[in-house]
């Protein structure tokens, strides 16, 4: 394959940055997006304050990343295991309406949340980091993982992020997408005109 029909990239990089380009068209037809937090919108750790209240930090970019999925009409929603309010407060600032905390049964929770929105295993994207997130594998076109998810996640994702969880790979997720959809140029020329979260 000629070299000009990739972009330059770091050798040890080579594979990932392939894995992307033969996804392009799967991406582009990614109608709902469903994100684990911990370790995916969360560099993992959790926070305990003196009163048992859980913390957790989430990357503005990132949210900036998912508004402007919104923005061009994807579906977002989050899917996790661990609960604590933090999840549902991230959520409810970004205007995410599918906020699915606690759920021990991933696969059964996203094949209800499809079923309601009337989509399929064509139209979704998954993005995990750990085992417990390989069992939707059967219901979505695309698994996706951060650089540091485990690694057996990462040697049956479709594609791996360059970026960490909770350090942009998120956002390096929506920039994916929007240039998939033909849409990451228009972006970058006129701006984002709502608040950044």
């Amino acid at each position: 394959m000629s070299s000009t029909l990739l972009p330059r990239i770091h050798p040890r990089h080579w594979n990932r940055e392939l894995q992307w380009q033969l996804q392009r068209q799967s991406l582009a037809a990614i109608d709902l997006l469903v994100m684990d937090v911990d370790g995916v919108l969360t560099d993992g750790g959790l926070w305990l304050d003196a009163h048992g209240e859980l913390q957790k930090r989430f990357d503005v970019r990132d949210g900036l990343g998912l508004r402007l999925l919104q923005q061009e009409g994807l579906i977002l929603a989050l899917l996790s295991g661990g609960k604590g309010g933090a999840t549902e407060a991230r959520a409810k600032q970004l205007g995410i309406q599918h906020c699915l905390v606690g759920i021990k049964d991933k696969a059964a929770a996203l094949a209800e949340l499809q079923q309601q929105l009337n989509l399929s295993q064509s139209n979704t994207a998954f993005v995990g980091d750990d085992l417990n997130d390989l069992i939707v594998r059967p219901l979505v076109k695309l698994l996706l993982a951060p650089a540091d998810a485990c690694r057996p996640l990462r040697s049956q994702a479709d594609a791996v992020l360059q970026r960490r969880g909770g350090n942009g790979a998120v956002r390096e997720l929506a920039e994916r997408l929007l240039k998939a959809r033909g849409q990451w140029h228009q972006q970058c020329k006129k701006g984002w005109r709502d608040r950044n979260d």
